[in-house]
């Protein structure tokens, strides 16, 4: 456990009735870090969510913001913030009056709160647009009113709920940019939740994975996406290919039959399951051999990448190249060459390396 901890979970459980949502979890929040909680839905990670915002107040155990105990304060005691899904924004208010609101209603000026709230659009990007209506902003700068109302609090955690599912992919990409680039520039400890493998991997410092309640795995992005815990982790952090195989010894491994040398971790020789990613695996010529046998089943063109579904003694592959790499037709023979494989881990290790 750290000891400068946003925030801090200790055996908490949350339960509705006969079933836990979310079940004995433990974990630190590092200061001026962007953690994401990710995972299916009903794995708890909202739930999460709302007993951090104390929306939600535990069953059992314990929370602490900056060292404080609230398990059991209400939100309006926390000094949290949150950006929820649909953003929340007052349709008959204008953007500046839906920034002014919550410090207007916590007792400030009217004019002293308007000063505070115009200082805000500004180093978020909305300087001119206060006297817009929500209806008249992009979805993007909806957001960012959103953003703008949650920060002019000074909350010691902002917290979001799926913040970009409104939006278009284009758009969802820039404004999680936008959010990442705000989270650096001011220090802020984040706690964000979605379900999108791509959106965690692009803003997070941490992810925690969350299945059936409690913390799956967690560790930094990389980490989990190149040192999965097992089978749930590799397919949910992206796409991934597992098989049984053998390891053998270090770089070389028994799969469908035949001795592939590939890059992989240190693992006991022995059966293993192996999680190999699409972008991991090279379809060469037959002829070039020392690859596993493979023939092309489906084959799609997507642009920058090609994908493919290759059948193999080991099993189908989920293959993918980029554009510029050779294009192999429905029906051709082809090598699979496995750049690298990943074993995963027996004794069920949650927390990867690399993780806080």
């Amino acid at each position: 456990m750290t000891t400068d901890a946003a925030i801090r979970f200790t055996g908490v459980t949350k339960a509705f009735g006969q079933v836990r949502a979310v079940d004995d979890v433990t974990f630190d929040l590092p200061q001026g870090a962007l953690v994401t909680l990710l995972g299916p839905s009903g794995c708890g990670k909202t739930t999460t969510l709302r007993l951090v915002a104390g929306l939600e107040l535990p069953t059992a155990g314990r929370i602490e913001i900056e060292g404080r105990d609230v398990t059991r304060l209400a939100a309006a005691e926390r000094r949290i913030a949150m950006v929820f899904q649909s953003y929340a924004l007052f349709p008959h208010m204008n953007v500046l009056e839906n920034v002014s609101y919550g410090l207007v209603v916590g007792g400030a000026r009217r004019q002293a709160a308007e000063a505070e709230a115009n200082a805000m659009l500004k180093t978020l990007g909305l300087d001119g647009l206060g006297a817009r209506l929500p209806a008249e902003l992009s979805g993007g700068q909806q957001q960012r009113v959103a953003v703008a109302r949650a920060l002019v609090l000074r909350p010691k955690v902002l917290l979001f709920d799926e913040p970009l599912s409104n939006l278009d992919a284009r758009l969802r990409r820039r404004v999680r940019e936008d959010i990442r680039d705000l989270q650096k520039r001011l220090g802020l400890s984040v706690v964000y939740v979605t379900h999108d493998q791509q959106e965690a991997l692009a803003v997070s410092d941490l992810v925690v994975v969350m299945k059936d309640g409690r913390i799956a795995q967690k560790g930094t992005p990389a980490a989990l996406y190149d040192d999965p815990a097992d089978a749930f982790i590799a397919d949910f952090m992206g796409e991934a290919n597992v098989l049984q195989g053998e390891v053998l010894d270090e770089g070389r491994i028994a799969l469908g039959g035949a001795v592939l040398e590939t890059v992989m971790r240190a693992h006991p020789p022995g059966p293993a399951a192996l999680a190999v990613r699409p972008e991991s695996i090279r379809l060469l010529p037959p002829e070039a051999g020392a690859g596993l046998p493979g023939r092309v089943q489906r084959a799609a063109f997507l642009g920058q990448t090609r994908e493919y579904e290759v059948a193999t003694p080991a099993g189908m592959l989920f293959v993918v190249t980029p554009a510029a790499a050779q294009a192999w037709a429905e029906g051709a023979e082809v090598s699979c060459r496995l750049d690298r494989a990943i074993p995963l881990r027996r004794d069920g290790a949650q927390e990867a390396a690399g993780g806080a």
